[in-house]
């Protein structure tokens, strides 16, 4: 089916003793990937700040900013929502790296139109929802396709640690490329951000090139209705992984669009220019790297339940702190505490989706998971976006933050079983 060879699932073994926060990066394909989502997401943070700050500098008040933002959230949310299904099987059945070389350079293309469109000044609030929309759906088929194939990559006793280290791929560029973008939009504009993320989008595919070749993990192709029914009748029916997808869920819808509303709460609330737009989501950055390098420490030792929980009620109780700080100052610490919660609670989710799903559903399991992450936490950012332009982002953040912790204590005690693990 796929005409490629097979390969082994782990490079070498390597003995428990050996786990370090960098373990997984001893394994060749592992780290030629990790190398190359790191500069790729350096450009992914520079262009999410300049379109939040191009979306916060079209809107005149508050409240149309956020209801924008919210908007395009939702572009985000639809081709996810529709899509992850189908990506699902789609990282089962067909060989991950071509899949992976697809998608990411279909999303390089999508950065290089934006930044055309942006220098010509014909860049709309519209145009940039409809290639929002279709970068969504590559990265659809990208997320699940990838994170099925970590443990081929380092083995299942460093699934934990290597989910980690792609979060540090993911947030230490946060630190930077903020800050970064920030000057960039200062001295040349907008679209310099958007040119250099379709340079650096590049470097996965480069990456891919000289990676292994590995084969889908379904022996055969099934018809796509019942492949699908197939993954989700796996999570609804597991003890531990049913409440964890639900948690997952509530805090995507509450909480976790925060990050999507920053630009019109730094903007528009606290009249903050684009270096200090990119200051603030460093500062989330910061966090999130923080949090990454727990999960990659944590990640493949015991009571990772006990984590998940402490690091979805500080996510959420950080979020009411947010909606009572007085100026964008004293934000920057809440946005970190909230930054590393954040990235723990994901971190711990993922990682016990993918040890306790086994390899056949695997990919199914996990896009269920980057929906969620994809779709439903855009989805939640109109919601939140709609709730802050009737009470304000600040009473916005209260409300959402304390509806979540009520809903985490209320699943953490229903379900003793999540204690066990």
């Amino acid at each position: 089916m796929t005409g490629e060879p097979q390969r082994p699932l782990i490079e070498r073994p390597l003995p428990k003793r050996d786990l370090g926060i960098f373990a997984s990066l001893r394994f060749h394909d592992f780290r030629l990937l990790w190398i190359g989502l790191m500069i790729s997401n350096l450009g992914t943070w520079m262009q999410l700040t300049a379109t939040g700050y191009f979306i916060a500098k079209l809107a005149v008040t508050p409240a149309v900013a956020a209801l924008f933002l919210g908007l395009q959230g939702l572009s985000r949310a639809v081709p996810v929502l529709l899509l992850s299904p189908v990506a699902g099987v789609v990282a089962d059945t067909w060989p991950r790296r071509r899949v992976l070389a697809f998608t990411n350079t279909a999303m390089a293309l999508l950065a290089l139109a934006l930044a055309v469109l942006t220098t010509l000044h014909m860049m709309t609030i519209l145009g940039l929802i409809v290639i929002t929309a279709l970068n969504a759906a590559a990265m659809s088929f990208d997320a699940p396709t990838r994170q099925s194939w970590v443990p081929l990559l380092v083995g299942r006793d460093y699934v934990g640690n290597a989910i980690g280290m792609n979060s540090v791929a993911f947030n230490a560029p946060a630190v930077i490329g903020p800050a970064i973008a920030g000057v960039l939009i200062a001295s040349i504009g907008i679209a310099g951000s958007f040119y250099i993320n379709a340079v650096a989008t590049m470097a996965v595919v480069v990456a891919l090139a000289f990676m292994q070749p590995s084969p889908p993990s379904a022996a055969r192709r099934e018809p796509l209705a019942g492949a699908v029914w197939q993954g989700l009748r796996y999570l609804l029916g597991h003890a531990i992984l049913r409440p964890v997808i639900i948690v997952f869920i509530v805090t995507a819808v509450l909480v976790r669009p925060y990050g999507t509303l920053l630009p019109a709460f730094a903007v528009n609330v606290f009249h903050a220019n684009a270096t200090w737009l990119g200051i603030a989501i460093a500062a989330t950055g910061v966090g999130g790297f923080a949090g990454a390098l727990l999960t990659a420490y944590f990640g493949s030792r015991e009571r990772r339940g006990l984590l998940w929980l402490l690091s979805a009620l500080v996510m959420s109780a950080g979020v009411l702190a947010l909606g009572t700080v007085p100026s964008l100052a004293w934000a920057l610490p809440v946005l970190f505490i909230v930054g590393t919660a954040t990235l723990v609670f994901l971190g711990t989710s993922n990682t016990l989706i993918l040890t306790l799903s086994p390899e056949a559903v695997r990919g199914r399991a996990i896009s269920v998971y980057s929906m969620v992450a994809l779709g439903i936490v855009p989805a939640g950012a109109l919601v939140l976006g709609a709730l802050a332009s009737l009470v304000g982002l600040h009473r916005g953040f209260v409300l959402v933050g304390v509806a979540s912790t009520l809903a985490v204590l209320w699943v953490w005690l229903a379900r003793p079983i999540l204690r066990t693990v």
